[in-house]
């Protein structure tokens, strides 16, 4: 059933981006289930609080937007999915570097976007179980204008006493899934490897500083 409602930019469930592999398990626990939903519910709530507010300005929503993205979301564990087999073939440096690139990015391309907030809003519906820690909430975007709304599924782990985001999708897509097959095709094209990408992620972070 659907409770409530609760607001939330279309650009939250762009940012990022975000993909884990699941493995067969024994079911989370019901109570997990729940907490996943809600999780997502306060979320919700505190994205729109924090980064649509009138009085702030760039930087600051900057800064609050990476704090989100990095206390909610598995960062590390995503943007390693993320490149794929190449993170394996990366040098120490290589994903050093690849890191502080991928969160800067993901800040830059999608941080500007909850200044054209227009209320949009997230109606959150059920959450099961896939797998020991592989939880899935369910929600809708309903958008103004009439326009259709649009499925978004979250995938949820269970880290210790907190719940991180794992992958996001988006009428049954994967964010992260594309985003490693993206990458995985900067690569190749480039013809230069890892380093490849990473110059890559330079000039695609220039052209939005």
């Amino acid at each position: 059933m659907i409770d409530r409602i609760r607001r939330v930019p279309i650009a939250l469930t762009i940012v990022l981006v975000v993909a884990a592999s699941v493995l067969i398990a024994p079911q989370a626990k019901a109570d997990d289930a729940d907490g996943a939903r809600t999780f997502i519910e306060n979320l919700a709530d505190e994205t729109v609080r924090s980064l649509t507010a009138p009085d702030i300005d760039r930087a600051e929503r900057h800064k609050r937007f990476r704090k989100l993205m990095l206390e909610n979301f598995a960062f590390k564990r995503i943007a390693a999915w993320v490149m794929g087999r190449y993170w394996r073939r990366a040098t120490a440096a290589q994903k050093d570097e690849y890191l502080r690139l991928f969160e800067d990015m993901l800040v830059l391309v999608y941080a500007d976007r909850f200044a054209k907030y227009s209320g949009e809003t997230l109606d959150v519906g059920r959450s099961e179980t896939r797998g020991k820690n592989d939880i899935l909430v369910h929600s809708k975007i309903v958008r103004t204008n009439n326009l259709k709304p649009v499925e978004v599924s979250w995938r949820v782990a269970k880290q210790e006493d907190d719940f991180k985001i794992v992958d996001v999708m988006v009428e049954g897509l994967s964010m992260g899934l594309t985003q490693q097959k993206e990458f995985a095709s900067v690569i190749r094209q480039n013809g230069n490897g890892v380093q490849g990408l990473l110059d890559e992620l330079k000039k695609r972070i220039a052209s939005n500083s």
